[in-house]
């Protein structure tokens, strides 16, 4: 998982592209590639026949310089990092700040895919990937983008709540201190603990608990079970955000109404 902080000081989770579903990808778009050529040489096929030789080989190489290096620069400008190999695989390709990519990179990109993809059949760009912990190939690394995983599994919402002997403390325990990584690691440990074995479970809770409890205060009452300690936590957690952001939005439909009525432009 790659972390982006933006200039909001928000934390971005943007899931790394595997090497496998790269290599997938790679292979779509120059099958789909030769597919235009082998379209675009029946076409050029006529050309001998109405210009001289010399014209001919020129508006060859155009045809050959526009379906290699022009066209995958135009759909990825143009679609904001895709391809039909991205689009097939659920990937897209982003800046290392996790903004969209321009003309700029996408530019970079297919020169130095030119090279090597097609130039040196695909052994740069495989090396590259495979030694990169974003699998980024040499075009990746000279435009500073990556592939991203633009479609994931839809995860259905995290099924918690708190006990009601806990009610009373979680309504006044201090959590605020909880790192976001700790967080995400007792929801799956909540999501998916079912799946685990009865000892592994209560091993991983109790460890879960005892990281948690470090930062809330008061603690809950002595006694307490860790994996209802920690639904507890994460419940609270999750409503206390849903109340700030509920907030937020009202006191931002209240500045709109007034600046409508005011007016924007007046003293």
């Amino acid at each position: 998982m790659s972390a982006i902080i933006t200039g909001e000081a928000v934390v971005l989770e943007l899931r790394p592209a595997s090497f496998a579903a790269r290599s997938v990808g790679a292979i779509i778009d120059v099958l789909a590639v030769a597919l235009l050529a082998v379209i675009a040489f029946l076409v050029l096929g006529a050309v001998p026949v109405l210009v001289d030789s010399a014209a001919a080989r020129s508006i060859t190489l155009l045809a050959a310089v526009g379906l290699l290096v022009v066209l995958p620069i135009a759909v990825e400008t143009l679609t904001r990092g895709k391809s039909p190999g991205k689009l097939v695989m659920g990937l897209r390709i982003v800046r290392d700040d996790g903004g969209s990519i321009r003309f700029r990179q996408a530019l970079v990109r297919g020169l130095v895919g030119f090279f090597e993809i097609y130039l040196t059949l695909g052994s740069v760009a495989f090396l590259a990937s495979l030694f990169n912990d974003k699998s980024k190939c040499l075009g990746d690394m000279l435009a500073g983008t990556y592939a991203i995983r633009d479609r994931a599994p839809r995860t259905r919402p995290l099924p918690v709540s708190t006990a009601p002997h806990l009610q009373a403390w979680a309504a006044l325990a201090d959590i605020g201190r909880l790192p976001d990584s700790l967080a995400r690691r007792i929801s799956t440990f909540l999501r998916q603990g079912g799946q685990m074995a009865p000892a592994s479970r209560t091993a991983l809770g109790a460890d879960l608990a005892a990281e948690a409890a470090r930062f809330v205060a008061p603690r809950p009452a002595p006694g307490t079970p860790p994996e209802m300690f920690l639904a507890a936590l994460i419940s609270e957690r999750r409503d206390r955000e849903f109340r700030r952001l509920t907030l937020a939005q009202e006191r931002t439909e209240r500045l709109r109404r007034q600046v409508r009525r005011h007016g924007v432009g007046s003293p």
